[in-house]
């Protein structure tokens, strides 16, 4: 941190006489300009060359992008699920029939439910069969030869227990007690899968309704038996942390074999366990559901933001609902979602779920521009053997943390190449603002190209390196500043340069801003938001696409740093924050889950107002150094801002 500080005096006002150290003097011609950015030297010749190269590649890139829109924007539907259990439960405890309860909820905008697989249990509410432990069953008929640490099965059909005793590996017998027959368990089989509803799934299908089934599993069911019961609905969403068969090689097979046409559903922030296999070769489609236990803390309106939000930002094809404690709560939950729905244009209706499969060739040629352009970026430091050096442990870096993966890593390149490659070339006046973001959009066609994938668009496969592309295109600004002299000389006299307690102070609140922007990376929000950020974001996103703060706080002070408004190292460090809103942008594009128009509106935003608060900050600060230096000062009262 002391070459964040004490270092650019060396290239700032105190490069010259010791007179220069005071303030400048007033001058009535114009506002101050204090020279404390070091600026970018001669380019080297191969910059043009490179650049063509980066616009060359750009093309097959843009192409990829351009359907990645088209795909997303075929598949703007979503379906409003709810869940069926929890409906029932409710009905019951307001004295109605489901039917009627599920009427009212589809006229509000439901129009599916998820249905459980049967339990032993259900079987024995619905009145299909009759358990009775041995105890009790001894204590009516004594003498009989029941075994008291039993469970006795009766049936009103022989063929439903007949089924279920074949269904399982557990050894059962079948015994006359009172005259009865009854179907004799070593243990309590209440909680064993039964298979499905298929009365009830059968009329849910004459509805219309989007159905999706919910199956458990039981290690006493033979593996060439799972799944082959399971109702012809078009998605299955498993249980738990891990698919049927996580852990079972042969199982996995059997569960893969039995999902047929039906798709899984892949639950946000519960990527299960051997999911990967079965989206491979069946697809998916994003649920997002909330927990009841937070949702019971959320107001109705809040939770119907975030399912707004789930399917218009996060591509969520599937809103799994359960009912509030109270009718009224949700029925406002359900009526604010279906709102917010159709502002978003989102249809809500039977899923429409395709796959992304970007062309090979393309990406291959996409890859070019971001290798393209860290070398330049390498051969534009004053030090040019530190820039090659910074590139070459760049892309060792980024490609180390794909696993070598040439799309993967070519799409962190670009993520934390383009931010800082404007910043390099040209800082000296409030225009190059325009040439870096310039640049970094270009660097955002890239990071689509190479990123969005199958699985990426999916949730399944994140973006590794999140965390470089806020800190890393810091890092190569920051070694640009470098004076062309020997590397050793610089460290001498940055060690040996006197610190004062004001420049603590600002190292101290840069670092602590660093951390909180690091800290708060990634596809989600890592550090807490007071609850007054998290009002005002819930308020914008209902109205719009809302832009992220770290951009709209960063863009002015890159603007403020390039306008040289501010004496000695401060302009320097401005505009090294202002380099976080340009890695913002691609840190933006790197959740491709997220519709890529989504994500466009949110950066362009973010720098309409970036650019309009950094203006107005520019001319703040002319005045109030005017005014600072003037005051005092004879006829100060007449000098206009």
């Amino acid at each position: 941190m002391l070459f964040l500080s004490n270092g650019f005096r060396m290239w700032g006002v105190t490069n010259a006489d010791p007179s220069s150290r005071s303030v400048p003097a007033p001058d009535s011609s114009g506002p101050p300009v204090f020279p404390s950015v070091p600026e970018a030297r001669h380019h080297h010749p191969l910059t043009l060359p490179l650049l063509g190269l980066v616009l060359l590649s750009f093309i097959p890139a843009l192409i990829l992008t351009v359907q990645r829109v088209a795909y997303e924007r075929a598949q703007k539907t979503t379906a409003l699920i709810m869940d069926y259990p929890a409906l029932v439960t409710q009905a019951r405890r307001y004295g109605l029939e489901p039917q009627a309860l599920l009427d009212k909820y589809r006229a509000l905008g439901v129009n599916g439910v998820a249905l459980y697989e049967d339990t032993i249990a259900s079987l024995e509410q619905r009145g299909d069969l009759y358990l009775k432990s041995g105890a009790d069953l001894a204590a009516d008929f004594p003498r009989q030869n029941v075994k008291t640490n039993a469970v006795y099965m009766r049936a009103n059909n022989l063929a439903v227990a007949e089924a279920l005793t074949k269904r399982f590996t557990i050894p059962t017998r079948e015994v006359t007690v009172g005259g009865e027959k009854w179907i004799e368990w070593p243990s309590d089989p209440r909680y064993l899968p039964a298979g499905p509803n298929t009365a009830l799934v059968d009329d849910l299908k004459k509805q219309g309704l989007v159905l999706v089934y919910r199956p458990y599993n039981d290690e006493s069911i033979p593996v060439n038996r799972v799944g082959t019961d399971w109702p012809d609905v078009p998605f299955i969403v498993f249980n738990g942390d891990e698919v049927i068969g996580a852990r079972t090689p042969e199982l996995l097979a059997q569960v893969d074999k039995a999902m047929g046409e039906r798709k899984p559903a892949i639950i946000e922030g519960n990527i299960q366990k051997g999911l990967e296999k079965l989206v491979m070769n069946h697809g998916g489609v994003r649920l997002f559901a909330v927990a009841p236990s937070w949702q019971n803390t959320l107001d109705p309106l809040d939770l119907a933001s975030k399912y707004n939000l789930a399917a218009r930002e996060r591509g969520q094809r599937l809103l799994y609902l359960r009912p509030y404690p109270t009718i009224n709560e949700t029925e406002d939950m359900l009526t604010r979602t279906s709102e917010l729905l159709k502002k978003s244009g989102v249809q809500v209706t039977a899923p429409v779920v395709g796959s992304y499969q970007p062309s090979t060739l393309l990406r291959v040629l996409s890859v070019l521009g971001p290798l393209a352009a860290l070398l330049m970026l390498g051969l534009n430091f004053p030090l040019r053997r530190l820039g090659l050096l910074a590139a070459g442990l760049t892309l060792l870096l980024c490609f180390g943390l794909n696993k070598f993966s040439p799309f993967a890593g070519g799409a962190l390149v670009a993520a934390v190449t383009f931010p800082a490659l404007g910043l390099v070339l040209r800082r000296s006046r409030v225009t190059d603002w325009f040439l870096a973001t310039g640049l970094s959009l270009l660097g955002v066609v890239f990071v689509s190209a190479l990123g969005a994938s199958q699985y990426s668009t999916m949730g399944l496969e994140p973006f590794r390196g999140v965390g470089l592309t806020l800190l890393l295109p810091l890092v190569l600004v920051a070694a640009s500043f470098l004076p062309k002299q020997d590397i050793r000389k610089t460290v001498s006299d940055l060690y040996a340069s006197p610190i004062r307690l004001g420049e603590i102070a600002v190292m101290g609140v840069g670092l602590l801003l660093l951390m909180t922007v690091f800290e708060r990376r990634g596809n989600a929000t890592g550090g807490s938001v007071s609850d007054f950020e998290a009002s005002l974001r819930r308020d914008v996103q209902d109205s719009l696409v809302r832009p992220r703060f770290k951009e709209v706080a960063a863009h002015p002070l890159a603007i403020l740093g390039l306008s040289h408004r501010l004496p000695g190292y401060f302009s320097t460090l401005l505009l090294l924050a202002g380099v976080m809103g340009q890695a913002s942008i691609l840190n933006t594009f790197s959740h491709f889950h997220t519709p890529f128009l989504i994500s466009a509106t949110r950066c362009f935003l973010g720098l309409g107002l970036g650019l309009i608060i950094g203006l107005v900050l520019v001319k703040a600060v002319e005045i109030a150094i005017k005014l600072w230096l003037n005051y005092g000062q004879p006829g100060a009262a007449q000098v206009k801002a």
